[in-house]
């Protein structure tokens, strides 16, 4: 079987999935549509692909699935327009800003029995993969902390953080996936602390550059993560778990792994620059992962309700920051944890 994609935002994000679509011999890239026409003409040029409106391929009897790269407060209105179309769906995330609103819009795909993924990509890293295979595995026996750093080269722009949502809906997110995806349990309560130390025009836009968050499961495991905008060493991304047996981590990568022994000392090459190199196997992976759902029909994961339970996470630390103490995750989510809503990885 071969899927076929409609591509829905043709900015940087929608650069990369159009790489991983066209790169999969399972998949084949039918139409993108962006709301900018050079953007929708120069990827459909580069990847021989139609130029169609979204209600076009909403319409679309040639395409079965959609990777939604568009700006967030669309995204939760598109996955319902598709859910009830009957085509299958790759959203970046978040799903939305209001975790309200997102479960709206998870009933509506229950509601339909739609294939929902959320982009949560960091899990499909091979290295972060091994990771999990350890523990698994239980090389280091049961895990009881998880440290991860995640540092960007540098702040984007002051418009788009206006409009992102912020440090923690926008880039902890990750972290907060990442940390649920090691820890194997849920998270019961959220610690945070945030400063603007890289660009006095990021708090000037109400948001951070610079945080700490400690995460807490009800059994006592922790999860610790730094953020910061400013890597001036390139993108700084690194985890490590630490179990009753031993410890797994997960060093930075570089373009070429080679290390320069000579008089002057010991000298290796520049991290990545950012995540569209640092991560290209983990997109090609996650798309490969999203076209096996489709295929089979089975559930996909990271899962809508994986995005709801990150956002929610988010939201605990804003609010944490905001009243200076620890936050359990249930005043945000209604009860739905204890509802055993949460099923962990």
């Amino acid at each position: 079987m071969t899927v076929r994609f409609g591509l829905l935002g043709a900015g940087r994000i929608g650069k990369v999935h159009a790489k991983a679509i066209t790169s999969n011999p399972k998949a084949r890239l039918i139409a993108v549509a962006d709301a900018f026409e050079k953007a929708a003409s120069d990827l459909a040029g580069q990847y021989g692909c139609e130029i169609r409106t979204v209600d076009n391929i909403l319409q679309s009897a040639d395409i079965d699935a959609v990777v939604i790269c568009t700006p967030t407060d669309t995204h939760a209105d598109l996955i319902e327009q598709f859910s009830r179309a009957g085509k299958a769906i790759f959203c970046e995330k978040p799903i939305d800003l209001d975790v309200e609103r997102v479960k709206a819009c998870l009933k509506v795909v229950d509601a339909e029995s739609a294939t929902l993924m959320v982009g949560f990509n960091r899990r499909f890293d091979p290295h972060f993969m091994a990771m999990r295979k350890a523990i698994d595995e239980g090389q280091i026996g049961d895990v009881e902390m998880v440290t991860i750093i995640s540092r960007d080269p540098g702040a984007p722009p002051v418009d788009y953080i206006k409009r992102s949502g912020g440090i923690f809906r926008d880039m902890t997110i990750h972290d907060f996936d990442m940390a649920r995806f090691m820890l194997g349990e849920e998270i019961d309560s959220v610690s945070a602390q945030a400063s603007v130390l890289v660009d006095p025009a990021i708090g000037e836009a109400g948001d951070y550059d610079s945080v700490s968050v400690m995460l807490s499961t009800a059994s006592g495991k922790h999860a610790t993560i730094s953020n910061s905008r400013r890597a001036t060493y390139g993108y700084d991304q690194r985890i490590e778990v630490h179990g009753s047996k031993g410890a797994v981590s997960a060093e930075n990568q570089r373009p070429v792994s080679i290390e320069v022994a000579n008089a002057s000392g010991y000298t290796r090459p520049p991290l990545h620059d950012f995540f569209m190199t640092r991560y290209t196997e983990a997109y090609a992976r996650e798309i490969t992962t999203f076209i096996d759902a489709v295929e089979s029909k089975s559930p996909a994961r990271p899962s809508g309700l994986d995005g709801l339970i990150a956002l929610a996470l988010a939201d605990a630390a804003v609010k944490s920051v905001q009243e200076g103490r620890a936050v359990k995750v249930s005043e945000i989510t209604g009860g739905l944890a204890d509802a055993g809503v949460f099923k962990g990885r």
